[in-house]
């Protein structure tokens, strides 16, 4: 296990090429339809200071990105992520409506095979009279050139869809933070004992699922608030993982 702290390129170049088995970040998403709204910090574009208790979290870098520079900035990092990563290796990034087109030509554009989109209905959004509730997020995915398919008897696919609830403020560690068990349930695409790579490592909820399912974990994490969060929190989860 892994961590580093500092800019994810940077660091990046740093690591073994193809020794990664499974790339499972959730990079900033660069919200906002409008330049004013991109322009906002975090805590005030996904949250209302005066209900939301994830305000209480600092903001995160990276989240001002127009659609022309996130995708230029994210297939520069998937493209030295893919560099790091074995033949047949598994890519899933997350990330919502607004810049879903933009990951999928970042994929593309940093030279992995795009697979299709997972969708994580997370059980709650806003309520906007009048409007499609905005209830899911997406995974968007894809493999290192061509994957191979074994049939082995009573082996099945994934799903594509789960319905995981988001995590409850009281319990966050991070403004946007993933669930644990939605993350165990990607890892398990990952063979046994194999090595998962997260960019943007945020609070470390990959790592806590990693030692929760017996994978490796590489962690990059710029923010030393978050980093220091997230190293605490995956020595907590590997200390459970030995009392139990």
């Amino acid at each position: 296990m892994q961590l580093l702290m500092g800019d994810c390129l940077e660091r990046l170049a740093e690591l073994e090429n193809k020794s990664i088995d499974m790339v499972l970040s959730d990079a900033p998403y660069s919200g906002g339809v409008f330049a004013a709204d991109r322009q906002k910090g975090t805590s005030d574009k996904y949250f209302n200071p005066k209900y939301n208790g994830s305000c209480r979290f600092p903001d995160f870098d990276g989240d001002n990105m127009d659609q022309n520079s996130f995708t230029e900035f994210m297939q520069r990092v998937l493209r030295k992520a893919r560099q790091k990563s074995k033949d047949e290796a598994i890519i899933a990034m997350f990330i919502d409506w607004r810049n879903i087109v933009s990951m999928i030509n970042a994929l593309q554009m940093a030279g992995w095979l795009y697979k299709g989109i997972v969708v994580w209905d997370k059980g709650n959004a806003r309520n906007i009279p009048g409007r499609f509730r905005q209830d899911c997020e997406f995974i968007i995915w894809g493999t290192n050139g061509k994957k191979s398919v074994h049939y082995v008897k009573g082996v099945k696919s994934l799903c594509g869809c789960y319905r995981v609830k988001s995590v409850s403020t009281k319990k966050k560690h991070h403004q946007t933070e993933k669930p644990v068990e939605l993350l165990e349930e990607l890892i398990k695409i990952c063979p046994e004992g194999g090595t998962v790579l997260d960019m943007f490592m945020g609070s470390g909820s990959t790592g806590v699922a990693c030692v929760n399912m017996d994978r490796d974990f590489i962690g990059i994490e710029e923010k030393r608030f978050y980093f220091e969060t997230a190293t605490a929190r995956i020595e907590q989860a590997k200390e459970q993982k030995r009392i139990e």
